[in-house]
């Protein structure tokens, strides 16, 4: 294979080696899934995406170490800081350019249609909401996250992941789970929530993915896809900022409109190279 194009990001930041660090390749002859997959384990990150030619456009797609997921935030920004920059440089491949108008671009996805802009104030992505509904707590929850039960203020289900509130933003940031334990159950993650503690975000969180590869992820868009309408009417208003309280770190801001979430990030390219395999 000739060289590929290779990035690293830190995304949902605008400082290097803060926020969520993801992989950006980009594929002008799109690859086999092994060999994909393959990448996304040598570089080891919570995602690499892939940005491939497709009939109808361009095709991004995301892999954890070990899966391939339906939609990821934190990579999507990612690309599309990798894209402005080559934009900015007149370096953007021939058969991505006629994509990107007036700082914006469109990608298919696993998720449909997704809609991404560069703007002054950060990277804005149009994405699905998944707003969650509420469920059982799971027999080994509290187990697994080492939590007392009287901790646990609600349990729902989004698309994807559980999203669980807990009673403090205390709680969120000392909680240490047993990841074994959250691997066996039967969803993506597990979105842990509180009221947020200091002025800057409304609400805290982390995420947890160990059956995804990820163990604990340090900043996660599509979980602020759900995080915004479970916050929504506990504030009565529909921009959100939200701070995921990773040991990296990392703010998002959220407009829930309808049906959709535009989530805002900065994000900071802090290599680029070429694949050579």
């Amino acid at each position: 294979m000739h060289a590929v194009p290779l990035f690293q990001v830190d995304a949902f930041t605008s400082k290097a080696f803060q926020g969520n660090p993801a992989a950006v390749c980009l594929l002008e002859t799109p690859a086999p899934d092994l060999w994909m997959q393959q990448v996304a384990a040598e570089m080891n990150l919570a995602e690499t995406a892939f940005l491939t030619p497709d009939p109808a456009g361009l095709r991004l797609r995301w892999m954890t170490p070990t899966t391939e997921v339906d939609l990821c935030g934190h990579a999507t920004i990612a690309t599309v800081q990798v894209l402005r920059e080559l934009h900015a440089t007149s370096e953007l491949p021939d058969w991505i350019a006629p994509h990107w108008k007036q700082s914006c671009i469109q990608f298919q996805s696993r998720s449909g249609i997704l809609t991404a802009e560069a703007t002054a104030n950060g990277i804005v992505l149009d994405f699905p909401a998944t707003a969650p509904t509420a469920v059982t707590p799971p027999d080994a929850l509290t187990a697994a996250l080492q939590i007392r039960p009287e901790q646990l203020l609600w349990c729902g289900q989004s698309r994807f992941d559980l999203l669980l509130r807990l009673d403090s933003a205390a709680t969120i940031r000392q909680l240490q789970p047993d990841l074994r334990l959250l691997a066996e159950l039967p969803v993506r993650g597990v979105i842990v929530t509180a009221l947020g503690d200091a002025a800057d975000h409304d609400f805290i969180s982390r995420f947890f993915a160990p059956a995804s590869g990820v163990p604990e992820d340090p900043v996660t868009g599509s979980a602020h896809c759900a995080l915004a309408p479970f916050w929504q009417p506990h504030f009565g208003r529909n921009t959100l900022f939200g701070f995921q309280a990773s040991s990296r770190g990392g703010h998002v801001r959220m407009d829930l409109q309808g049906d959709r979430v535009r989530l805002t990030g900065q994000a900071v390219t802090v290599f680029r190279g070429s694949l050579l395999v």
